[in-house]
């Protein structure tokens, strides 16, 4: 439960997460890969599942590298086109050409990848590149037409003559940061100037919803990981550390077994930052009888876990605490029931995942005021996951087989400076729904165990 965002400058979590990220590569005694990619033909075949439902050419621009300005952030590429490429590296396009329409000729490549020329003084300070005319250019792209970027431009104003639409991502009102789509979008404007230019988002981001079994393996791999930190965190919680400590350490734990991204910006809110959702300052000293709130996971190559717990400070959860603990772990448990192929995961609709959910905790346990709780659940109950942490699709479209999504039910009581939230991720199949985070203990009194296993540990 959270959105990506970017930091202005340096906090104290980011420091410590530095240290912990550089502790780990010198542990492992390698420098840190790029990104294992999925064969050649995974990619291949996208693409022409994304070719057989358009009408127009797909061109499509991978990030400049422009949009990380700041010295500590990594090169990630845009998501729709390292989903379509595996390609990791910055500044290139592809193009996608389907059959000519009706009454048109097209005699030019179905497939094309673009990238910038070689730049030998640009590498030393940066590292190898691949470029057009490299040697195994096309083994180890895919792509048997690798031309220079500059060559796109006057092929897609070739292309306008014998296609009067094209497909491209275009920029949504709710774009933020660096202005990706519009700036590429306006430039192939001017490129073809006579084409009707429509969203490509939508199509893709339908066909990420449903994983590969590679996709699933690297997804099993974060979500792995990322547990391994939990019970991590589960063992040196205790009263007087700060936020940033607890923080520091999952991702160091991250970094050591490989996953050497974090899914998004790690939050762990004491007392009242745990009801705070994008709680993301990690300052706060942690006290006794707090509950401290841990939404905190890595990525595998990319591809994105989400997993929340929440801890007694002191390894016992109060009376109250283990309550609204208790009512969250219930809506979870009947979520995860209710979730096979056929449901809606959003809206109210009688038997959606949210309604079953907001059913639960409204229904079970009450504020001070002898009010419901579910005015206190004041988020979704389940999102995609994949090469981001909220994936693309639609939001709401039925469950299918080969879906990964989060359940994570929450109950945020400000007043009581008490937030519960767990959060774990389930595939969809056939029948049901696997709990690929099972591993992690849930119940309260599963949790307060390994809690005492790092009290036993640190006498």
């Amino acid at each position: 439960m959270k959105l990506g965002r970017r930091f202005a400058g340096l906090r104290i979590w980011q420091f410590a997460a530095a240290v912990a990220l550089a502790a780990a590569a010198a542990l492992a005694g390698t420098a840190l890969d790029a990104r294992a990619r999925q064969p050649n033909s995974e990619y291949a075949a996208r693409r022409a599942r994304l070719l057989a439902q358009v009408d127009g050419p797909v061109i499509l621009f991978g990030f400049t590298g422009k949009e990380n300005t700041l010295e500590f952030l990594r090169f990630q590429q845009e998501e729709n086109f390292y989903y379509l490429t595996g390609h990791n590296e910055e500044g290139a396009a592809v193009l996608l050409v389907p059959a000519a329409p009706a009454g048109k000729t097209y005699s030019g490549p179905s497939e094309v990848l673009f990238l910038p020329p070689k730049n030998a003084r640009a590498e030393r300070w940066n590292g190898p590149r691949l470029a057009p005319g490299d040697p195994g250019v096309a083994e180890a792209t895919g792509f048997k037409d690798v031309r220079p970027f500059a060559d796109l431009g006057p092929l897609a104003a070739q292309l306008a003559h014998t296609f009067p639409k094209m497909y491209t991502e275009l920029p949504q009102p709710r774009d933020t940061g660096y202005p990706h789509a519009q700036v590429w979008s306006d430039w192939l404007r001017k490129q073809a100037p006579g084409a009707q230019l429509e969203d490509a988002s939508g199509r893709i981001g339908a066909l990420r919803q449903i994983k590969s079994p590679g996709e699933i393996e690297l997804l099993t791999r974060a979500i792995e990981v990322s547990l391994d930190a939990h019970i991590e965190a589960m063992k040196m919680m205790r009263p007087g550390l700060f936020e940033y400590q607890v923080a520091a350490r999952m991702q160091f734990v991250h970094a050591d077994e490989g996953c050497t991204e974090e899914a998004y910006a790690p939050i762990v809110g004491a007392g009242f930052n745990s009801t705070v959702l994008h709680y993301d300052s990690l300052e706060a000293k942690i006290a006794d009888g707090d509950v401290v709130l841990l939404d905190v996971a890595c990525a595998q190559d990319g591809y994105a876990a989400d997993i929340t717990r929440t801890l007694p400070a002191n390894g016992h959860f109060t009376a109250r605490q283990r309550e609204i603990y208790e009512i969250v772990l219930g809506a979870q448990n009947a979520t995860i029931a209710a979730a096979k192929p056929g449901v809606k995961p959003t809206g109210r609709d009688a038997g959606s995942l949210f309604r079953v959910a907001y059913d639960y905790i409204d229904s079970h346990g009450k504020d001070r005021n002898g009010k419901p709780l579910g005015q206190y659940f004041i988020h979704g109950v389940s999102h995609h996951v994949g090469l981001n942490v909220h994936d693309a699709g639609d939001p709401g479209r039925p469950l299918e087989a080969g879906m990964l999504l989060t359940v994570e039910p929450g109950i945020y009581i400000p007043e009581e400076k008490l937030g519960v939230r767990i959060e774990d991720i389930i595939l969809v199949t056939d029948s049901g729904a696997k709990l690929l985070s099972g591993r992690l203990p849930r119940n309260a009194d599963e949790v307060e165990a390994v809690m005492g296993q790092g009290r036993t540990a640190r006498k």
